[in-house]
């Protein structure tokens, strides 16, 4: 089979990870910055240009697209897509999973357990909005934060609204949750592919930190999944349209509470905690997938 993983650095963990994956089980692995790439369109004719050549030959492609570029690699994604190139993370999955409210109204639709979150446009209520979430402390995001940044726990009303003004002044979009205490400092990532929970880690916040982020120096440890909090992690990521994906939830007195669903997780801290190929099952997805992909392809170009 040939794969392409779009990826703008070679050199991060997971792109190796899963070029060596691809070609361990005798692929054939090219690794494509996406955001190099030129779109080219005309009747019943898409195509995919890179540095002057066609991608009229892979068979899948793995996206890893950041969320600064999210609507570019997104087009990329949607144009092999319409070239009939199988993809471990369709095109509108990852467009849903870049918008966290959006995804919080998916997740909150199909009864999954999540925070109490607010999200509003400007507005001067703001001792009416951390009630709403349950009271101080209460944690603010910006929807296009990434890894833990543009995440900050207020501790008070007075701190809530200086973050809020703060945000607001700057024209940017945010959401308030709740802070579940009992959760500790601590998440749980569930890595799915294709269905299937293939690992768990528990993360923990370094000492002083709310945010269990691994960037922002938290510890991954394996865990074992409680059947609930499998079967949140599984139906969180089939309501997105994920067949990959890094789903987050907080453990709480209520059962476990979704906080993200990732359509780019990466795969060091899973896979330093699991010590699972995880990159390895992403590659087996793709070969159970790519052909059915490869027959509707040959059966249009017949």
């Amino acid at each position: 089979m040939n794969i392409a993983i779009l990826s703008r650095d070679p050199k991060l963990y997971s792109t190796q990870r899963l070029k060596k994956a691809g070609e361990k089980r005798g692929h054939n692995v090219e690794i494509i910055d996406h955001m190099k790439c030129v779109l080219y369109l005309e009747k019943k004719s898409p195509m995919v240009l890179y540095n002057g050549r066609k991608l009229d030959y892979f068979d899948a492609i793995i996206p890893r697209i950041g969320a600064s570029v999210t609507v570019y690699g997104a087009a990329v994604v949607r144009q092999f897509e319409m070239m009939k190139v199988f993809t471990a993370v369709e095109s509108q999955a990852l467009i849903r999973s870049r918008d966290k409210f959006r995804s919080l109204q998916i997740l909150s639709r199909a009864g999954i357990g999540l925070p109490k979150t607010m999200f509003m446009d400007y507005t001067k209520d703001t001792e009416g909005i951390v009630e709403a979430v349950g009271g101080a402390p209460v944690i603010i995001k910006l929807l296009e934060g990434t890894q833990g940044l543009g995440v900050v726990l207020a501790e008070n009303k007075k701190a809530a609204q200086s973050v809020i003004d703060a945000f607001h002044g700057l024209k940017t979009r945010i959401m308030v949750q709740e802070f579940v205490k009992e959760s500790k400092g601590a998440d749980i990532r569930a890595f799915i592919v294709n269905g299937e929970v293939v690992g768990a880690m528990k993360r923990q916040a370094k000492e002083g930190e709310f945010r269990s982020n691994l960037h922002r120096g938290g510890k991954a440890t394996l865990i074992k999944l409680t059947s609930l909090e499998k079967q949140t992690a599984i139906t969180a990521a089939k309501k997105m349209g994920l067949g990959v994906a890094g789903v987050d939830m907080l453990p709480s007195a209520r059962g476990p509470l979704i906080i993200e669903v990732n359509s780019s997780p990466g795969l060091e801290g899973i896979e330093g905690a699991t010590k699972v190929d995880i990159a390895g099952k992403i590659i087996q997805y793709l070969e159970k997938n790519a052909m059915k992909k490869k027959i509707q392809k040959d059966k249009i170009n017949a």
